[in-house]
């Protein structure tokens, strides 16, 4: 009697096991899938270079539905007093968003685009303070993120 309650307990454990198998592998295809979408949606420019920002670029990715902006690891943040990101799409409109420095030491290194930008051909450091340029990074062509 005890034989056949072990071979019942081994023809259990099997049929779960094998049941779980393919719940798991369709669920880290998945992932796998949407790390493979996330790496291709990401496009990255060309160095920033300007008055005051020479190094670093930045990165469009979409996230979760969303356009993101997000500056390289290796980005230094101007000292000037006000730096902020700044668009400039394919028809040359300059759409002024988050300022990078913040309260304390905090930073901004990335910001979601408005739905309102249409496209992105480069990314500024403005420093709306003294209302210049300090840097700019461009794409090499026209970002469409509509």
């Amino acid at each position: 009697m005890k034989t056949l309650t072990l071979i019942n307990l081994a023809v259990a454990v099997a049929a779960t096991s094998l049941t779980a198998l393919p719940t798991t592998a369709f669920a880290n295809h998945n992932q796998d899938h949407m790390k493979m979408e996330k790496m291709m949606m990401a496009m990255t420019s060309g160095k920033f270079a300007g008055i005051e920002v020479n190094g670093g670029t930045v990165s469009l990715s979409k996230e979760m539905g969303k356009n993101v902006l997000r500056l390289s690891k290796d980005f230094m943040i101007p000292k000037s007093p006000a730096p902020h990101f700044q668009v400039i799409d394919q028809d040359g409109n300059a759409f002024l968003l988050k300022r990078l420095t913040i309260a304390g030491d905090k930073t901004n290194l990335e910001v979601v685009l408005p739905k309102y930008i249409k496209s992105v051909k480069s990314v500024q450091i403005w420093c709306s303070f003294a209302e210049v340029n300090l840097g700019e990074a461009k794409f090499a062509k026209p970002i469409d993120v509509k």
